[in-house]
């Protein structure tokens, strides 16, 4: 869950004044102002436990995991850090998480009221590592100003990807006539699964992975169905930029004001409306297989070597209560795991006017993102396979061939 791309952040932040008996930390990737929302959450924490102060601490997201690594290796972790579920097999895997399972036995009501999806990548056999914090399904965002310009009508629930196809041409525009398009009808990130790839296929009837049977799915003649839409979308009509072509604008076709269409989560929100962008969201489109989604968490672990677990525990405790949960709403990036708050004014009712219960309203339809031991080991190796098509010019069954192989070697490598 990659909602950050600024590359030299750090923050530091501590919560309350007052010396206090216990002092734990908290690490995150996000930026400045997320790292002040949490210390206002810092502080109303501490507000009710005066005896243990909070130190967070935020970085981006290359900065934070580079960080963590060594301070774990160097036995100095921090006693609370984010997680992001693809990743939580690995770090869990590694002996250094602290087992929340006699935690939420003895006080079983933290759960209530949390969306079940949510809770699935962090179980284990041996109990419960780490918790949610938050979640984010992948909606159709689109630019209103360039469908008004091209007289094209908005998405609606009613799409399917044949719909999206032909908009996206539509709004393919060489606007000064010099034959170099300067507008296109879409852009996505297709590297990893999650925001573009992951929902074509699912949609299409593939699957993508099967990690205890060391299988890599998306050799399937379904699969390929979803994987020769994006390749005619964006190699055939040319309605996606290529790679080549958006970094001449930024990394966000959305953002940088040249694409009308993409897919993201919540993460986007904040920063499309500070950059003055008229949008709203739709659901992803329907494909054969009718319509289907992703979701993904980021969530808590406490190290297994802090030295006060107790506290850590509390501090988790009250950020998945419903006064930490509507402090998180405010800030925009994602959907709180409480259905409670996820219903409420705190989420519902944030100052970007667009239809925020949407986000919700996809858990109906969303299949969750792999969470496995190896994954990102096997992500890279399918991402880098599949590149050879989008960018290489690779036949698209060949880089296929590879992703498969690549991939199947690296779950064999972590099973």
């Amino acid at each position: 869950m990659k909602h950050l791309t600024s590359t030299a952040l750090a923050l530091i932040l501590a919560a309350g004044t007052a010396a206090a008996e216990t002092e734990i930390s908290f690490m995150l990737w996000g930026s400045p102002q997320e790292g002040e929302v949490w210390s206002h959450i810092a502080e109303e924490f501490q507000a009710a436990h005066p005896d243990i102060s909070v130190n967070i601490e935020v970085a981006d997201w290359n900065g934070y995991w580079e960080k963590l690594r060594v301070q774990v290796a160097g036995g100095t972790p921090p006693d609370v850090f984010a997680m992001d579920a693809p990743l939580y097999p690995d770090w869990q895997s590694r002996d250094v998480l602290l087992n929340m399972q006699p935690y939420i036995d003895a006080d079983p009501s933290v759960l209530e009221g949390v969306y079940p999806v949510t809770l699935e990548a962090y179980k284990t056999e041996e109990g419960m590592f780490g918790m949610p914090r938050d979640f984010q399904t992948i909606v159709l965002y689109y630019n209103k100003d360039m469908f008004d310009a091209a007289g094209v009508e908005y998405p609606t629930d009613e799409w399917t990807w044949d719909d999206f196809r032909a908009a996206a041409a539509e709004l393919t525009i060489d606007k000064d006539g010099d034959g170099t398009t300067d507008q296109w009808g879409a852009w996505a990130e297709v590297y990893d699964m999650e925001p573009f790839w992951g929902p074509v296929i699912w949609s299409h009837g593939g699957e993508v992975v099967d990690a205890a049977a060391g299988t890599t799915l998306i050799g399937s003649e379904e699969a390929m169905a979803g994987f020769e839409f994006i390749r005619q979308i964006w190699l055939e009509d040319q309605s996606m930029p290529t790679e080549e072509q958006l970094s001449q604008y930024g990394w966000d076709g959305l953002l940088s004001g040249v694409a009308a269409m993409g897919f993201s989560g919540h993460w986007s929100v904040p920063e499309y409306a500070q950059a003055g962008l008229n949008f709203d969201v739709a659901p992803v489109p329907m494909g054969p297989a009718g319509r289907v989604t992703g979701v993904n968490s980021a969530g808590f672990v406490i190290s297994k070597d802090s030295p006060n677990p107790d506290a850590a525990w509390e501090f988790v405790k009250f950020a998945v209560s419903e006064a930490g949960q509507s402090e998180l709403a405010n800030i925009g990036l994602a959907v709180p795991i409480l259905e409670s708050v996820a219903n409420s004014d705190a989420y519902l009712g944030q100052e970007v006017q667009i239809n925020h219960a949407l986000f919700v309203e996809a858990l109906e339809y969303a299949h969750m993102k792999p969470v496995f031991r190896g994954y990102e080991e096997w992500s890279g190796a399918v991402g880098d396979a599949l590149s050879l098509s989008w960018t290489e010019g690779v036949p698209l069954e060949e880089s296929l061939e590879e992703a498969v192989e690549y991939g199947d070697d690296a779950l064999a490598r972590n099973n």
